[in-house]
């Protein structure tokens, strides 16, 4: 008790040493504000507010009299109910082109765009991007409005002053002051391009989507979590460098659905302390290669297993999440330099950025009727789907690429991204495949499927 009273005696005379204390030597000092940078941002950032309409379900007991005759069960179904959701976007050109997060959104089928002036628009969604929780929005019926400057998310550092603009709580446009707490913060949220910029300036939930930006007034990154444990700011929230939010407005732009990005090829993980050690590294960093894929852009550069791979464009990189951030970041038809350590020798390795291709045609099929895989959606396997999934797999089979709620493939556990290995012994290779087996009928079907490198095998009823 006395040590921590004694600490504190000494704390207080450091602060309020006369040799260290400083006050302001002008009035223009004591002015020295924010207010500037915040007057020509805000207007940029917006509210968002996200619906859709969700179908009541029929009730099972409608068609039995007893419960119609004692209860007065009439009509059987529920009222439609409206979900919604709401965040913060950032309008980044004076079009009316919006960024906020694909959480927001997701689901919803209606938005709308609230202005800091209080002008509401519909909006129309242009693109989403769950791979990166990103989501680009149009507002409909107006131009000539305020954007903001996209600045570059590689040149900041810790220790940075950055504002943080949203809409915490619903309570309206609210603006915080902190620093860069940390940068390249991984494992942070369900998207996969993980490299989140930490700041201490207070993000609550409603920020989702808002502005987070530097004392140029420029754009550095797209507020998306926090880490709390009440819901509310403990000082540590995380927001998607601009450079990635770049990648998804470049798509946007260019008319497309999806976002294209440059395909690797190849199979990483994280270094450990006990692999380091086995290759012979100083210390566990980079991303080692597992396996490469045959004809693909890291097959052409000559990269091997065991290969481990510490920066792309002399950006350093800790693990594997941070090597697909800096790849998905390069423009299509550059060419990449990775510097990489095989066997103890530093080498530069030359790949160059190209789109995942198109193999085979995706030949969607949706299933249907009174079948356990009723509700679902396949397509057949290619480069492209696996690098638009984000999955980690071979480039053939058949994938699922949705699941209908509440139909018999979801009661299954069916999930989005399974691929469908075999159905009662007979190999699944093409969507049509799985057609002409539901045209067989039995009691009951044996079906694998791989999940997260796992093979899965369950009985089905028919």
């Amino acid at each position: 008790m006395h040590r921590f009273a004694g600490l504190c005696a000494v704390l207080v005379l450091l602060v309020l040493s006369p040799a260290e204390a400083q006050v302001p030597k002008s009035v223009a000092e004591v002015k020295t504000s924010f207010a500037p940078i915040v007057k020509r941002v805000t207007p940029a950032v917006v509210n968002v507010y996200a619906a859709r309409v969700q179908k009541g379900v029929r009730n099972p007991l409608v068609d039995d009299p007893f419960f119609q005759h004692f209860f007065g069960i009439e009509g059987g179904q529920a009222p439609d109910r409206i979900q919604r959701s709401q965040g913060s976007g950032v309008i980044i050109d004076s079009d009316g082109l919006v960024v906020t997060n694909q959480h927001v959104i997701e689901g919803m089928t209606e938005v709308k765009i609230a202005l800091g002036d209080k002008r509401e628009f519909d909006a129309d969604i242009v693109l989403r991007d769950p791979r990166s929780d990103l989501a680009i929005l149009r507002l409909k019926g107006i131009k000539g409005l305020p954007a903001i400057e996209l600045g570059n998310s590689d040149a900041i550092e810790v220790g940075d002053l950055v504002l943080a603009i949203g809409n915490p709580f619903g309570v309206g446009q609210t603006v915080t002051s902190g620093i860069v707490s940390a940068l390249s913060r991984t494992q942070i949220s369900g998207s996969d391009y993980q490299l989140f910029i930490q700041t201490d300036a207070a993000i609550n939930p409603g920020n989702s989507g808002g502005a987070l930006v530097d004392v140029n007034g420029r754009l550095i990154g797209i507020n998306t979590a926090i880490y709390s444990k009440s819901g509310g700011s403990n000082g540590i929230g995380f927001a998607i460098p601009v450079n990635m939010v770049k990648v998804v407005v470049a798509s946007a732009r260019d008319g497309s659905k999806t976002v294209r990005r440059p395909w690797f090829g190849a199979r990483l993980q994280a270094v450990t302390s006990d692999i380091a050690e086995s290759l012979g590294l100083d210390r566990p960093a980079g991303a080692l290669v597992v396996s490469v894929i045959e004809n693909g852009p890291a097959a052409a550069a000559g990269l091997k297993p065991g290969d481990v791979i510490l920066a792309v464009d002399d950006q350093t990189v800790d693990d594997a999440d941070g090597l697909g951030f800096r790849f998905a970041t390069k423009p299509l038809g550059s060419k990449i330099e990775l510097r990489v350590n095989r066997k103890g020798k530093l080498i530069t390795m030359p790949i160059n950025a190209i789109a995942a291709p198109e193999t085979r045609p995706r030949d969607t099929q949706t299933l249907s009727g009174n079948w356990p895989l009723a509700g679902i959606s396949l397509a057949n396997a290619s480069p492209a789907l696996s690098e638009e999934l984000g999955l980690d797999i071979a480039m053939d089979g058949v994938v699922v690429t949705s699941v209908k709620s509440s139909s018999p493939a979801d009661q299954l556990g069916l999930k989005k991204g399974d691929i469908l290995v075999s159905i009662d012994g007979s190999a699944v290779k093409s969507a049509k495949d799985v057609l002409s087996l539901q045209r067989t009928r039995q009691y009951y079907w044996t079906l694998v499927i791989k999940r997260d490198g796992e093979t899965l095998t369950s009985k089905i009823g028919g």
